[in-house]
């Protein structure tokens, strides 16, 4: 099983990938909708993504008022 740094750390890189950004401009406490300049519906885009990457489904209820890479990867590595 990864740890909870592991999974912080591939999220940041797929989120740098899908909106072509530099990985070293990301940090674990942003806030992606600012940081990466995106709406709601990149952000579900980045989120369907990442549900394929580690092979899980986040339901809606889990995913409300979540917008820093922090606690997305902390809700993704519940789910692993």
């Amino acid at each position: 099983m990864q740890t909870q740094q592991q999974t912080l750390d591939e999220v940041l890189e797929l989120a740098a990938a899908q909106f072509k950004i530099p990985r070293e401009t990301l940090s674990a406490d942003d806030d992606f909708f600012k940081k990466l300049g995106i709406d709601s519906l990149q952000a579900l885009s980045l989120l369907t993504r990442l549900e394929q990457h580690f092979k899980i489904e986040l339901p809606d209820y889990e995913m409300q008022g979540v917008s820093d890479f922090r606690t997305l990867a902390e809700r993704i590595q519940s789910r692993l």
